[in-house]
């Protein structure tokens, strides 16, 4: 059997030449090496040392980078600890209270009060924690459609008034195109959710004065921006704000609720449209300096919408409560998500069907072409709401069918259309938003 040899490496060579000159040396000998051999091993052996070195210095900064976000990692594991619980404290909480307890309508109607608002805080955590985990796992993707900015600005505009008034701040906005110029090729959902964590942002930290929101068209990219006059953003912070587990500054942190999530998503968000986001403190927008402006970009790609395009110029047209007329279809297999839908939708109808699975949803549509409104639930046993859809459409064109799951991850929209769903709500379901939904399909509902 031979006896393997084993290979020698370049550092062992170097360390053997190195022995065998201190060793020639102590023994009074002449190394057997010349002279330019002996430099060009000294001079590998000072490469060498400087190699270990810079490893060394690289170790010790990815040792402390880890250090850093295991800390920043239970920082934010103790926040959203935090986040999560106070929300529950007064669901829970106010829920045994109005079990519990006689009270008059005006308390009963603050303690319900209190629970909205606590369970949209948490619906607001559990969506960064979902947002940051699908960037962390690069599982986002890129939706390109044609969009119209103007509308963006002006919604997130009315969707956050109410809460600046009540804050009594002065929301205000500023739309650099006109209509017909305001089209142009972009994520629509990405751009409302960095413009919505930025005026979110800005109406939290902000005490009184204003908050502004626009854009302005900058040759092949569009800057919208978002200004406040709040506190302001420390220069030392101005980046490290953008930062995953830093939730603003750690003075600031200390008295505002959130996950801290929403500008890093944002930051993501932009890059992948292939711009930039920064703050700037105002200073060169009034005398004193006050508040802070985020900006970002995305790329300009323009579109001319066809002239016979319809604007729905009164989306939150309310439902006339005293018609009646609809045939509708509830296909939920949660006992208690169907008798939230049943009385969302009561006073609308005419005649209610309920199924549990994706079979029984489509045997029932088959038994009853009158039907003239699905809510599809998309997580249903035996056939799920996609499939369930699809069958449907090979046999009833007409029709609508809006889909509503509890998954809500990006894509599911787009997927739910593609199948033969007229429109998509994720839950939990908005009653003022599904009734304004089935408004835009049946008009005769609607009262000017």
């Amino acid at each position: 059997m031979k006896k393997q040899i084993k290979p020698i490496s370049k550092s062992d060579k170097l360390r053997q030449a190195a022995e065998l000159l201190v060793n020639k040396k102590e023994s009074g000998h002449k190394p057997s090496l010349s002279v330019s051999e002996t430099l060009k091993i000294i001079h590998e052996l000072e490469i060498h040392q400087l190699e270990l070195e810079m490893q060394n210095e690289e170790l010790k900064k990815a040792r402390e980078k880890a250090e850093e976000n295991e800390r920043l990692k239970s920082s934010f594991l103790a926040n959203m600890s935090h986040e999560i619980r106070t929300p529950m404290n007064g669901i829970l909480g106010f829920t045994q209270i109005l079990k519990t307890f006689e009270m008059n309508e005006e308390e009963r109607q603050n303690y319900i009060e209190i629970i909205e608002k606590s369970g949209i805080r948490m619906l607001n955590i559990i969506n960064d924690i979902i947002s940051i985990s699908k960037i962390e796992s690069q599982q986002v993707e890129i939706s390109i459609a044609e969009t119209n900015i103007n509308e963006q600005v002006e919604y997130i505009y009315h969707f956050f008034k109410l809460e600046a008034e009540q804050k009594k701040l002065n929301l205000s906005f500023k739309n650099d195109l006109p209509d017909e110029k305001a089209f142009f090729r972009t994520d629509r959902e990405k751009v409302y959710a960095i413009l919505t964590n930025l005026v979110k942002n800005a109406i939290k930290f902000t005490p009184t004065g204003s908050v502004e929101l626009g854009y302005s068209l900058k040759d092949d990219f569009i800057e919208f921006f978002v200004r406040d006059s709040g506190p302001g953003i420390p220069k030392d912070q101005q980046e490290i704000i953008f930062g995953r587990f830093i939730q603003g500054t750690r003075k600031l942190s200390q008295n505002y609720e959130g996950s801290g999530l929403g500008l890093s998503i944002s930051k993501a968000y932009t890059e992948m449209l292939g711009g930039k986001i920064r703050v700037e403190n105002n200073a060169s927008h009034n005398g004193n300096g006050a508040g802070s402006t985020f900006f970002f970009t995305i790329s300009a790609i323009p579109f001319n919408p066809p002239k016979s395009i319809n604007r729905n110029e009164n989306p939150g047209k309310k439902i006339n409560d005293k018609a009646r007329g609809l045939n509708i279809l509830i296909v939920e297999d949660d006992k208690i998500s169907r008798m939230l839908l049943n009385t969302m939708v009561k006073d609308l109808s005419k005649n209610i069907f309920n199924a549990t699975n994706g079979i029984e949803a489509v045997n029932v549509c088959r038994n009853n072409p009158e039907i003239d409104l699905v809510l599809m639930d998309i997580n249903i046993p035996k056939r799920n709401g996609y499939e369930a859809t699809r069958e449907i459409r090979g046999f009833n064109r007409k029709v609508k069918i809006i889909a509503q799951t509890a998954y809500a991850l990006e894509g599911d929209r787009e997927k739910s259309i593609a199948v033969g769903c007229n429109n998509y709500v994720s839950k939990p379901i908005n009653r003022t938003g599904l009734r304004s939904m089935i408004s835009g399909y049946f008009p005769k509902l609607t009262k000017a």
